[in-house]
């Protein structure tokens, strides 16, 4: 740990950072935060640019009381955009710049005035990021993804905060993927962690109020080594289910024990606070929308899907006559078209649950992921539909991307016998900083092959910070120029796997 963190106080060059620590982190939580207008305005939780392709951006922050936030872009045409924001957002603002040019840096700043006027804050910050290549550039691609940050009780740790978030800063990637349960809303964080480490305590409840949620992304937006990485790497955010409850959907998002008041649903309140701190452009014509796709380059068509807010109950049992859906019937089709449509060399899918290990706890509440396993309330028979057409419609050079499992995998699927050159491939990534619950069970309903499996022999096995921290990883795909992918699942010490896939 102490040579990582030495590695990166020297290979990191950053206006913004000195040794990795940036100037307003230590101090956020010591900001008043009224409506008095006495009180300094200021940059309380860094910056973070989000949603990036070849010809827009959003660019967010916070402040610690009503204003505005103000935000330049700084490249070939400078643009500056103003929006208020107040205590009903939690103080957060973010804007949408358009009109950009592929492929080129972007410099930016951003500051809060008081309502109506442009003074600036007592602080302004920069930040930089490069947009994506124009639609047919043969361009060599990188990107990281990963997700379970702050569960169990595994929180920032005092001395070292979420460390992995080093490892990907040093990759540089040209984006990131946070793939779902990027706070623990149904958890708390402990002085002591479950590991035995020291930990930064977290000022909140398990979230049964709004403010509880907002405080779980203000907690974890307050480390260090993510705040570098959001203010400089392009953010793709998408949510799973702790930044609601456990395994939630909208038709069992209810909890009925302390602090939670029975009847309550806490879904609108988790993706009320989910959009507040989150770099996802609002559209009006689709309100609350996340499934969304970004072209990069030649090369790259990255589909996010919302497995949560449209779901059916996991209880309920899935069969050819009645199918359940996890997508919801206009997702569904949006995915289908937006395969079909595409010309991508690759479709890389990103799916906050797995396709093939069984999950949902405890599993007497039914399935919370597409396999079935040993039940039938998976969602098997949407995710057959899906593969079917991928096969009909001879879509090929599709992977996903997964998390929430707490260990790392990956299969190939030939679901086909009579034709075996049709593959998929699943990479499971995870935890970054979490608890780790290995699980060897798997379905075998898409005829998978297991390539890859890494994590610790069982829960129990693991009793020190030092020794998860060997487990914690995430993943990284590379597409060269030429089409051919790269992916690999890697944790602090470097790559763990690598396998090579040529496009078909």
């Amino acid at each position: 740990m102490k040579q990582l963190r030495s590695i990166f106080c020297i290979g990191t060059i950053s206006i913004l950072f000195a040794c990795g620590v940036p100037s307003y982190a230590d101090h956020s939580h010591d900001i008043p935060e009224k409506h008095d207008k006495s009180v300094a305005l200021s940059v309380t939780h860094g910056v973070t640019i989000g949603d990036v392709t070849a010809r827009s951006a959003v660019i967010w922050s916070r402040t610690n009381r009503e204003g505005d936030m103000h935000a330049r872009l700084i490249g070939p045409k400078d643009q500056h955009k103003t929006v208020a924001v107040s205590s009903g957002d939690d103080f957060t603002g973010k804007i949408l710049f358009g009109n950009l040019r592929p492929d080129t840096r972007y410099r930016y700043q951003v500051w809060f005035g008081g309502k109506g006027h442009g003074k600036r804050s007592s602080n302004i910050v920069d930040g930089s990021f490069r947009t994506a290549p124009s639609r047919y550039a043969e361009k060599s691609i990188s990107f990281a993804w990963g997700g379970d940050i702050g569960g169990q009780n595994v929180c920032r740790d005092e001395n070292h905060g979420y460390p992995l978030f080093q490892a990907v800063n040093e990759m540089e990637p040209d984006f990131f993927v946070g793939l779902g349960d990027m706070i623990y809303a149904d958890g708390v964080c402990k002085a002591i962690g479950r590991y035995g480490n020291s930990q930064i305590v977290g000022e909140f409840d398990r979230s049964a109020t709004l403010e509880d949620y907002w405080g779980h992304w203000k907690y974890n937006r307050a480390e260090e080594n993510l705040l570098e990485l959001l203010a400089h790497t392009p953010y793709v955010a998408i949510w799973d289910d702790h930044e609601v409850a456990n395994d939630f959907g909208p038709l069992h998002d209810t909890r009925d024990t302390p602090p939670y008041t029975p009847g309550v649903h806490l879904l609108p309140m988790g993706l009320k606070a989910f959009l507040d701190y989150n770099p996802i452009a609002d559209d009006p014509r689709t309100p609350k929308r996340l499934y969304r796709s970004i072209r990069w380059g030649k090369h790259l068509e990255l589909i996010v899907l919302d497995t949560r807010q449209y779901r059916d109950a996991n209880g309920q049992t899935d069969n050819a006559r009645f199918p359940k859906t996890m997508l919801g019937k206009e997702q569904l089709t949006w995915l289908k078209e937006t395969l079909q449509k595409s010309d991508a060399t690759w479709k890389v899918i990103v799916s906050s649950v797995p396709l093939s290990i069984p999950t949902g706890f405890p599993p007497g509440n039914g399935r919370d992921g597409w396999a079935n396993f040993d039940q039938d309330t998976g969602f098997e028979h949407e995710l057959l539909q899906l593969v079917n057409f991928m096969h009909k419609s001879d879509i090929r050079n599709v992977v996903f991307i997964t998390t929430d499992v707490h260990f790392a995998e990956v299969f190939r699927y030939r679901p086909f016998t009579q034709d075996p050159d049709f593959e998929i491939h699943e990479f499971v990534s995870g935890p970054m900083n979490a608890g780790l619950f290995p699980n060897r069970n798997f379905d075998d309903t898409l005829h998978p092959e297991q390539l890859f499996f890494y994590g610790p022999e069982s829960s129990a096995a693991v009793t020190s910070y030092e020794e998860a921290l060997d487990w914690f990883n995430f993943g990284l795909i590379r597409i060269d120029a030429d089409g051919r992918l790269r992916a690999s699942i890697v944790n602090h010490e470097g790559s763990l796997f690598q396998l090579d896939l040529d496009p078909r």
